[in-house]
């Protein structure tokens, strides 16, 4: 596979920030035929790792609010949007979208980016409750949260795309 297939086909893994496909694939960590879940997810999160925090933070404020205004204006990606409707965060009540709205807004004044979480498997509730204990934590254990939960979804993705084996 060249590059600008490989960058084309998994760039957006990693939420707007085709620069994690462009070096795994420059730094040699996945070639060959044989692309496998693990192995494209193992590079891309190795490149994830070593990025400057200002780099990571970066992959983190590319992410949507969820249930946000992206969502309501039809502007998410095709994954956020499948993502978020799986969830059922589509099908918000007035109230759910008004406590989603202020939970977003504190969550990003208080840490700089927006809430992150693998909402594949989750219900709203699960989310809100997750939003709800988060936002109490350090901005330290925060980043670190966002980080893991941005390699997860980057997991998800990569499993509807090849195979495990």
């Amino acid at each position: 596979m060249q590059r600008a297939e490989f960058v084309d086909r998994f760039g957006g893994v990693f939420e707007h920030s085709p620069f994690i496909a462009e070096r795994a694939y420059d730094d040699d960590l996945v070639r060959g035929e044989n692309l496998t879940v693990d192995r494209v997810h193992a590079a891309l999160v190795a490149v994830f790792r070593v990025a400057s925090e200002e780099e990571r933070l970066g992959v983190l404020r590319a992410h949507p609010d969820l249930a946000g205004r992206l969502a309501i204006a039809g502007e998410l990606t095709e994954d956020s949007r499948k993502e978020q409707a799986g969830a059922g965060l589509d099908r918000l009540s007035p109230e759910e979208h008004a406590r989603f709205t202020e939970l977003n807004t504190s969550y990003t004044q208080k840490f700089g980016f927006p809430f992150i979480i693998a909402v594949k498997g989750l219900t709203r509730e699960d989310i809100l409750a997750a939003f709800e204990k988060r936002i109490h934590n350090s901005r330290t254990q925060e980043f670190a949260t966002a980080c893991g939960q941005v390699e997860r979804i980057a997991l998800l993705r990569l499993e509807s795309m090849l195979p495990s084996a």
